[in-house]
């Protein structure tokens, strides 16, 4: 099995003790956390791959370290997680669970490409008028690329809206191109 297809059936078991719990985003800020020290932290990363600590020694720190910081119920899920050796997947894990949530509270994200940086009220009414569009909230992520020329470019999963001056002077230029032969 794919590292992907594991990582989201955790994230989806996360994502159910998160809704027992009633806190979709403390738990998604908490595996956030814990993905990042992972991360971040050498003798964490270390700590967690070495071979020559066993899972119930890995697993009685954790839940030494994280004692009162964390629900219990996360601990033992982190657990259960170096149990089956998939500890390593806690990034990837996290970025499963905000895609799940996301679903669940029915938001989009959208790459957005326009060829100047945008002033606040023109980020709003982007992503004002993707939301009607989509009839989603929809989270708009700018990117500036001035090849572009001017226009917007937006990306939604695997939908590409073209509506960039390059394009449009491409169209222009090819049905010129065709009525002269």
């Amino acid at each position: 099995m794919r590292d992907t297809t594991i990582a989201r059936n955790y994230a989806e078991t996360l994502l159910e003790l998160a809704r027992r719990a009633g806190d979709l985003r403390g738990w998604g800020q908490t595996i956030d956390d814990v993905a990042d020290a992972m991360q971040n932290d050498r003798t964490l990363r270390l700590f967690l791959e070495s071979p020559r600590v066993s899972a119930a020694q890995k697993n009685l720190i954790l839940g030494r370290a994280f004692e009162g910081q964390l629900p219990p119920v996360f601990v033992r899920y982190l657990q259960a997680l170096v149990s089956h050796r998939r500890q390593m997947l806690l990034p990837e894990i996290a970025r499963e669970y905000h895609n799940l949530v996301d679903q669940v509270e029915g938001r989009v994200h959208a790459s957005v490409t326009i060829s100047a940086e945008p002033a606040d009220r023109e980020r709003r009414t982007i992503a004002t008028e993707l939301s009607r569009v989509y009839g989603k909230e929809v989270v708009a992520h700018f990117v500036v690329n001035p090849a572009i020329l001017g226009g917007v470019v937006v990306r939604v999963g695997d939908t590409v809206l073209d509506g960039s001056v390059r394009r449009r002077l491409g169209t222009l230029r090819s049905r010129m191109l065709a009525q002269r032969t």
